[in-house]
């Protein structure tokens, strides 16, 4: 790629640096032209935990043109956070919340500048984020501080930037109608807008990375999608009224399903394709149980509707395990793969 991938190294206390360390150093090929965004204390401390049998060397950047001069198993380092020592790996802590806020911005501005390619962002803990308190604790994770920067770039509200998340395995995709919210709130957010604009946002992002227009699966609120009303009328009064508009507007959607079976109708199994390109579901759980139970290792998040490519492992800090170098790479391997090809479109 012309122009550098950078890759935030998440909250300080989890997996983050380590599972960054492991890519450098079982993947040099595929990290070439990637830069961290951290520190590079704790960095440093990834990688000697994790660079048996060589050394695994960090080096300090002062600027993304020093990249090119950064060797092969090398892991190039810009210090965009502040850090007055290493923080315990597994605690929660509001300094680790707010170094990693601040490598998220400062990333996300270099490449809505044009400076960077695309952005892969390493797990972050929601709890360190409240913790730190300020501006950073006013945003629940990723989506919601990159959809701020995103339409602070663009010069417009947050709520004229809508975005989405997407959580992507070889297997399934899967697209939610709403993030990050108590359950209550997400049944209350299944609106005829926000179905309506998800499907809009899942038809823009997914037909361009395919290449024509995706097959849409859409899922149920209720057991059974409502029963013909039995179970509920989310599915009569809203959802099936969304899915009609989209069709109306020449998108190939289908639904609602019994949010039970349409993952498994969707699913790309060996020797059998599935019926759809993307299920879009209608909450958090709902949809990512089903992509997450394919494989962790391989899942990504993507970040649609956002003016940027975002991409991040599908999984979380794994406070129980950080330290103790056995954290899996191979999902941040998949989230930069996935970025490198959105970004070549």
């Amino acid at each position: 790629m012309a122009k550098p991938l950078l890759i935030t190294m998440g909250d300080a206390a989890g997996i983050g640096p380590e599972i960054i360390a492991k890519a450098f150093r079982e993947a040099p090929a595929e990290l070439a032209g990637c830069a961290v965004v951290g520190d590079v204390a704790t960095l440093r401390r990834a990688a000697a935990l994790v660079a048996s049998p060589l050394a695994l060397p960090v080096a300090q950047l002062g600027s993304l043109a020093g990249l090119s001069g950064v060797p092969p198993q090398c892991i190039p380092v810009l210090q965009q956070c502040a850090l007055s020592g290493l923080v315990p790996y597994g605690e929660v802590s509001g300094v680790a919340g707010q170094a990693a806020a601040d490598c998220i911005v400062w990333a996300a501005r270099r490449v809505l500048a044009g400076e960077a390619a695309a952005l892969v962002t390493a797990p972050i803990h929601k709890a360190a984020l409240a913790a730190a308190g300020g501006w950073a604790a006013q945003f629940p994770g990723h989506t919601e501080m990159l959809q701020a920067e995103a339409a602070a770039f663009l010069g417009k509200p947050v709520g004229e930037v809508p975005v989405r998340m997407m959580l992507a395995n070889e297997e399934l995709r899967t697209v939610l109608v709403s993030i990050h919210m108590s359950l209550r709130q997400a049944i209350e957010a299944v609106t005829f807008d926000n179905v309506l604009q998800t499907l809009r946002i899942t038809h823009a992002a997914v037909g361009a990375g395919l290449g024509r227009a995706p097959r849409i699966a859409v899922a149920g609120l209720n057991p059974h999608a409502g029963e013909g009303g039995l179970f509920g009328s989310e599915e009569q009064a809203i959802i099936a009224p969304a899915i009609a508009a989209a069709r109306a507007q020449g998108l190939d959607v289908s639904g609602p399903f019994a949010p039970d079976t349409v993952f498994m109708r969707a699913r790309q199994a060996a020797g059998k394709p599935g019926e759809f390109d993307v299920v879009v579901a209608m909450y958090h759980d709902q949809g990512l149980i089903p992509v997450k139970y394919l494989g962790v290792e391989q899942g990504v998040n993507v970040t649609l509707g956002l003016p940027l490519v975002r991409t991040s492992p599908d999984h979380g800090t794994a406070f129980d395990i950080a330290g103790s170098a056995r954290a899996d790479a191979s999902s941040l391997l998949a989230a930069v793969r996935m970025a490198r090809r959105l970004a070549a479109r």
